[in-house]
């Protein structure tokens, strides 16, 4: 059985080889953006099964399958997208949540396995995946937060705030106002319950809030900085890997 790993996260594919390895399963094979698999699988045999991130360095999975007809079969792994994991159930064996738990794996591979004497290709409908990537199914997100204020609670609309960021183990709220707030929560955490036209995770420190955005100006090493309205307690960068996607965002 040939087994290949498509994950751009290098540390992320050795760590899933080590744990297809305890299952007796080697995958010799790791391609790491859209473009190497392509190119990989229009010169190889395609494998009998594909762990497959959704987003890549250069773009998102499904491209490979506009580009090259591949019957394998696809177990996803994904940290995030959750409206994309409702098509990822459609016709893939299965998807899996990062950090991969041991046993989630362990039944991946498993439902794999039984599906293998009915020589049936498995098909997936990328067309399905990518409508729904591009048209999210319509969910709810975030409205306000409740922070402790003392021996009180105090209720911070969405749209009061100018940023969310992470400093000393912290995660903190920036409001409209001018006034800091701690949160009980992660900015992971955080991925899945913020509204992404209005929320941008610019680094791995900040989100911003594209009404707070007062001016943008480039910086060091391709990236950009931000200005916002009020928050000004330190420099509010745009990484340079995430300045295409940030531009995209913006429009």
């Amino acid at each position: 059985m040939q087994v290949i790993i498509i994950e751009d996260e290098k540390p992320s594919a050795r760590r899933l080889q080590r744990m297809l390895s305890s299952l007796d399963i080697e995958a010799e094979v790791m391609l790491h953006s859209v473009e190497e698999s392509i190119d990989w699988f229009q010169n190889n045999a395609h494998p009998d099964l594909i762990f497959l991130d959704i987003q890549l360095s250069d773009g998102l999975s499904f491209e490979i399958f506009e580009s090259i007809d591949i019957q394998s079969a696809v177990i996803f792994t994904t940290a995030y997208d959750e409206y994309a994991l409702q098509a990822f159930k459609l016709n893939s064996i299965d998807y899996l949540l990062k950090p991969i738990d041991d046993d989630d794996l362990a039944k991946a591979v498993s439902k794999f396995k039984e599906r293998l004497p009915k020589q049936q290709a498995v098909t997936l409908d990328f067309n399905d995946i990518k409508n729904l990537l591009v048209n999210p199914i319509e969910r709810e997100y975030k409205k306000r937060f409740s922070v402790k204020v003392g021996q009180h609670l105090k209720l911070i609309n969405i749209e009061d705030i100018e940023c969310l960021y992470s400093e000393n183990k912290g995660t903190y709220v920036f409001t409209s106002e001018g006034r800091n707030y701690l949160l009980d929560t992660t900015l992971e955490q955080l991925e899945n319950e913020l509204e992404p036209d209005t929320f941008f995770r610019i680094n791995r420190k900040f989100f911003v809030n594209i009404n707070a955005i007062k001016d943008m100006v480039s910086y060091t090493n391709s990236r950009l900085q931000i200005k916002l309205n009020n928050y000004n307690e330190q420099d509010v960068i745009v990484a340079r890997e995430r300045v295409k996607d940030f531009k995209d965002w913006l429009e």
